[in-house]
């Protein structure tokens, strides 16, 4: 998903060929839980302190974002990302009892190129965000796999308040030329919060 194929038209082609089973999903949760990166436990209970909310936006699936959000105290209300769809029709065909891979909810924004934008705009739009100094806190730090590309990080930094890349994982070259403010370490954002 390297941004010369559109996102959703990539993540079909590759569910296509995995095809996970809900069985699947759930055996690597549970026997590959995701780690989460040093800092970002205390980080997001700091803004939890000063009643900002908190939301995880991601190109990934909810299955499994949602492990990550709730050893952060984050409700699922406030996680948006791609939804794996399985077969439970309550038919008796083998695709039905066994949860087989059904598709992908193409309607969820997080799908498309951009889609982080569009969850951050809609955000904006509809909820009362909480606020940081003042004013309105739609703060996207891209982490890990998220990288800023093209169009797509055009549209999204069009919503953003502000963009802040995190290296702390994997350091590329775009996200750090992109970022209004770079950080390799959680540390860094809380020493700012303690000011």
């Amino acid at each position: 998903m390297g941004g010369a194929v559109p996102f959703k038209d990539a993540l079909t082609e590759r569910l296509a060929l995995i095809q996970p089973s809900r069985e699947q999903v759930q055996r690597l949760v549970a026997e590959q839980p995701p780690h989460l990166t040093p800092g970002i436990r205390e980080l997001v209970s700091r803004l939890q302190e000063r009643n900002v909310q908190v939301f995880l936006i991601s190109g990934g699936f909810r299955s499994i974002v949602e492990h990550v959000a709730s050893k952060l105290n984050i409700p699922a209300t406030n996680v948006f990302a791609n939804r794996l769809k399985f077969y439970f029709n309550g038919k008796t065909s083998k695709k039905a009892v066994t949860g087989e891979y059904a598709g992908f909810d193409e309607t969820q924004p997080t799908a498309e190129s951009g889609g982080k934008g569009k969850v951050i705009k809609l955000l904006k739009e509809n909820l009362d965000i909480a606020q940081l100094n003042g004013s309105p806190a739609v703060v996207h730090a891209l982490m890990q796999e998220s990288a800023v590309r093209g169009k797509a990080a055009r549209s999204q930094r069009r919503e953003e308040d502000a963009f802040i890349g995190f290296g702390g994982n994997v350091i590329r070259q775009h996200v750090k030329e992109n970022a209004e403010w770079y950080i390799t370490d959680f540390a860094e954002l809380l020493g700012e919060l303690e000011e």
